[in-house]
């Protein structure tokens, strides 16, 4: 039995990834939550559900949804700037394909590339929609202040669950495609974190997933 060794870059990364993956876990739940259990009504009203407790009161969904978004952007941003030499040749490589001055890519990296950008994009709108929500204020006077920010709050609400309801989705998507890679990597990891036997001499390095 060997210690399995992998690079710093390599633990680097599994843990923004842990992070980033945690936090979207509890901010989906979360948001999944508040979309089948919205606010309107009262007691048997419109929405018979409304006050109902599923773990923790309706003030405990917010909190955990706010945070744990926060961290989510907090780590997203961590990791854009980690990786920015790979996000920056990503992107002109993406700007060649587009203006057809490569053609390159094959179907899979064509595919993979069109998934990473719906993540990239729909997670900046969610994040952009949460930010609005996050600092703009909240009831007044039992009344709702809609500062009319660009847009209606309805629109911002609108646009903040369904780019969320994507994003969800298409990383879904891309978790399945790279679970081998997952599992393989986290099991390497596990293993430098927790040596067991003999140490190997060898050093062991797995290439980034992107």
């Amino acid at each position: 039995m060997y210690v399995r060794n992998v690079s710093k870059q390599t633990k680097n990364n599994w843990l923004l990834d842990a992070g980033l993956f945690i936090s979207a876990v509890l901010a989906a739940l979360s948001g999944i939550y508040f979309l089948y259990l919205p606010v309107a009504g009262f007691q048997g009203g419109r929405n018979p559900m409304y006050g109902m407790t599923i773990l923790f009161t309706r003030e405990g969904w917010d909190a955990l949804h706010t945070w744990s978004g926060v961290i989510m952007i907090a780590v997203a941003l961590g990791h854009l700037v980690y990786h920015w030499k790979w996000v920056n040749s990503m992107l002109r490589r993406t700007w060649r394909e587009m203006t057809g001055k490569t053609g390159a890519l094959n179907s899979r990296s064509r595919m993979n590339l069109l998934l990473n950008l719906v993540v990239a994009s729909t997670f900046i709108i969610s994040a952009i929609s949460g930010t609005y929500f996050l600092f703009v204020g909240g009831s007044h006077g039992g009344r709702v202040l809609d500062p009319m920010i660009l847009f209606s709050r309805t629109i911002w609400d609108l646009i903040h669950t369904w780019s969320s309801v994507v994003f969800i989705l298409a990383a879904i998507i891309h978790f399945v495609i790279h679970w081998r890679w997952v599992v393989n990597v986290s099991r390497r990891v596990a293993g430098s974190l927790f040596p067991y036997g003999k140490t190997n001499p060898s050093f062991i390095s797995i290439e980034n997933k992107n």
